[in-house]
């Protein structure tokens, strides 16, 4: 009897049905203090464990890491439990992963020791090119920055929202803006230097002057790349109810409109190409510092999201974790799953389409001849939105244009 591997058993599956994910999302739920603007699943809890024992980082730790083994395993499918059709994965050598919450770098130093050192004795390092982890100015340490970069973390991003602390107010953001810098160090000293900057925009009160001079604090520190979103009011956060009930005042659209406009024109100016709706990456001939991950959502490939409320999208199927962290516990380690749909073709056409407008380089006019038929109704919504100068063709893409990307909510939601 031959010592070496044993027998496969499981049912042959042909090379062209293995779903090869491009791309690992990790979401660690825990912070220490809820943003009122938040909408992202999350749990506030004390870092250690509690005076009766109970740890629930720990117990979370345990759980996630189940659940990387449950997929790492040859025999995972991608469909739900008897699901026979779907496609199995193939094994997991992503090119990306993505550590976001939550507040990742609220886990305590030696649960992302066994994290990283997992994912390593997995093989799913293997082809990793860009590990990013976002951070909370308050959260980062020299030591756990060191550990990070020792474990295969070559990015983080840093979730400074703004300067001014009247507007850190406004949104309930808890940390010191002076902590900004701080943490920018502490990565650059640890070697990480491929570093993100989260700011917001049209905060309630906020003006021009004080965005300028968030911009200004923000170029100063001369990162890699910056994500900066005007405030979005969503359904079940607390900013929101806030604002149903007289407690909050947005800003007007002309201002908001006026904020953006600033933005693309000081980061244009700064060297920043803006290479998607809300995101810029500084221009360099030898490197880019666009964020592959992110990308991958642009670009409508394979993620795996593990953790509670994580989503996923593989060969046409999507799902979510059920965001709920007693029951991610108790399913672990395939939690229940949420919202799980296999979209019909004409659907993964319209969200590739709305997706690929998010990018400034747009979406390829072959593809479009290609998968738009002579009859959809997208051919006129298209020719609408060119008349109306919200769309160019170029000579091989279709892109929105610099007036298109402020009412781009509205144009890409009709392609869908």
């Amino acid at each position: 009897m031959s010592q070496g591997k044993p027998e496969n058993t499981r049912p042959h599956v042909a090379r062209q049905e293995l779903a090869r994910v491009d791309g690992i999302y990790l979401h660690l739920p825990f912070c220490f203090h809820k943003c009122h603007y938040c909408d992202f699943f999350s749990v506030v809890t004390n870092r250690e464990a509690d005076g009766r024992g109970d740890d629930p980082q720990a117990r979370f730790t345990d759980a996630l890491l189940s659940e990387l083994k449950h997929w790492v395993r040859e025999e995972a499918r991608v469909g739900a439990a008897g699901d026979h059709d779907a496609p199995a994965l193939a094994p997991l050598r992503p090119a990306t992963i993505f550590a976001g919450g939550g507040t990742p770098t609220y886990l305590r130093p030696e649960l992302w020791a066994r994290l990283l050192d997992a994912l390593r004795g997995h093989g799913v390092l293997d082809h990793v090119t860009e590990f990013t982890v976002e951070a909370n100015p308050e959260t980062v340490t020299p030591d756990l920055m060191h550990q990070l970069r020792r474990g295969g973390v070559n990015r983080v991003s840093i979730g400074a929202q703004s300067f001014d602390r009247s507007s850190l107010e406004a949104l309930e953001r808890w940390h010191d803006p002076d902590n900004v810098p701080r943490a920018v160090d502490a990565c650059r000293q640890a070697g990480i230097t491929n570093l993100s900057l989260d700011l917001i925009f049209a905060i309630p009160g906020q003006t021009l002057d004080q965005l300028d001079r968030d911009l200004d604090r923000t170029l100063a520190l001369e990162p890699a790349h910056l994500s900066i979103y005007g405030l979005t009011y969503e359904p079940q956060t607390a900013l929101t109810a806030r604002l149903r009930v007289g407690k909050v005042t947005p800003v007007d659209e002309d201002t908001e409109r006026a904020m953006y406009d600033r933005v693309m024109t000081l980061l244009d100016d700064a060297g920043y190409e803006h290479y998607e709706l809300s995101n810029w990456a500084k221009r360099d001939a030898d490197r880019d510092f666009r964020c592959a991950h992110n990308l991958h959502y642009w670009h409508n490939r394979h993620w795996l999201g593990l953790g509670p409320g994580a989503a996923s999208h593989i060969a046409g199927r999507r799902w979510r974790n059920q965001p709920n962290l007693p029951a991610y516990l108790a399913g672990s380690p395939n939690p229940p799953r949420v919202d799980e749909e296999h979209l019909p073709p004409t659907r993964r056409v319209g969200e590739r389409l709305m997706l690929g407008l998010r990018l400034a380089q747009g979406v390829r006019l072959d593809w479009l001849d290609e998968r738009l038929t002579a009859g959809d109704d997208r051919h006129l919504t298209i020719a609408e939105a060119e008349q109306l100068g919200l769309l160019q063709r170029t000579g091989t893409h279709l892109r929105l244009t610099r007036t298109g990307r402020f009412v781009a909510d509205t144009v890409l939601v009709r392609l869908l």
